[in-house]
C-alpha cells in the first residue's frame, strides 16, 4: 500500500502548476486549449514521480491522472463557453420587477407623526468644573450657569437646536415659551 504522501502533490508543485496557469492564461485565447491543461497534469505528474522516485510504488496511478485531466477539461471548457448546455433540471434565474407602491391620496397631517417619539431638551446653561467640585456637590449647593437670568434657553430635539424659548410659571408649574425658531443651515 503506497504512502499518502505519494498520492499528494507537494507545495512546490503546486506553486509550480500555478505559476503555469498563471503564464498559459496571459497567452492570446487560440493558444490556451486542453493540449495546455494537458501539459500542465503531465509536468505535475512527472515531478511527483520524480519526487517520489525512491518509493515503491513511483507515484499516483495513471488512471487518477487521466482522471483529474478530464475533470480539469471539462471545468475549463465550461468556463470558455459559458452559454454551453445547461443541466436538464437547471432553470434560468429571473428577476421580479419591483414597483413602488401608488403615492398616498391622503393630506399629510401632523397626525401621521402621532407616534414618533423625539427626545426633547431644555437648557437652561452649562459651565465646566473640576471632579474635586462635583465630588464636593451637597444638597442645596449652588451651581452657576454661563447664562443669566432672563436669557433665553435653548432647545433641542434629538440633540440638535431647533429654538430659543423664555423660561415661565404657569400654574405653578415650570414652562417654556418659543420666542425663536432655529433655521437649518442646510
Amino acid at each position: 500500500m503506497a504512502e499518502p504522501e505519494s498520492q499528494t502533490l507537494r507545495q512546490e508543485d503546486i506553486e509550480a502548476l500555478m505559476k503555469e496557469a498563471r503564464s498559459a492564461a496571459g497567452k492570446p485565447a487560440g493558444s490556451s486549449s486542453a493540449s495546455g491543461v494537458e501539459s500542465l497534469f503531465q509536468s505535475a505528474a512527472t515531478r511527483s514521480d520524480a519526487s517520489s522516485s525512491g518509493d515503491a510504488e513511483g507515484g499516483p496511478p495513471p488512471e487518477d491522472i487521466e482522471l483529474l485531466l478530464h475533470q480539469a477539461e471539462r471545468a475549463l471548457a465550461s468556463i470558455d463557453n459559458p452559454g454551453g448546455p445547461m443541466p436538464s433540471d437547471a432553470k434560468p434565474f429571473k428577476l421580479e420587477e419591483f414597483a413602488g407602491a401608488p403615492p398616498s391620496q391622503e393630506n399629510a397631517t401632523l397626525e401621521l407623526l402621532r407616534d414618533v417619539e423625539l427626545d426633547l431638551k431644555i437648557e437652561l446653561g452649562r459651565t465646566n468644573m473640576y471632579l474635586e467640585d462635583v465630588l464636593r456637590l451637597r444638597k442645596g449647593a449652588v451651581v452657576p450657569l454661563d447664562k443669566l437670568a432672563g436669557d433665553p434657553v435653548d432647545i433641542y430635539v434629538n440633540g440638535r437646536l431647533i429654538a430659543r424659548g423664555e423660561v415661565l410659571v404657569l400654574n405653578d408649574n415650570f414652562c417654556v415659551r418659543v420666542a425663536e425658531l432655529i433655521s437649518s443651515d442646510k
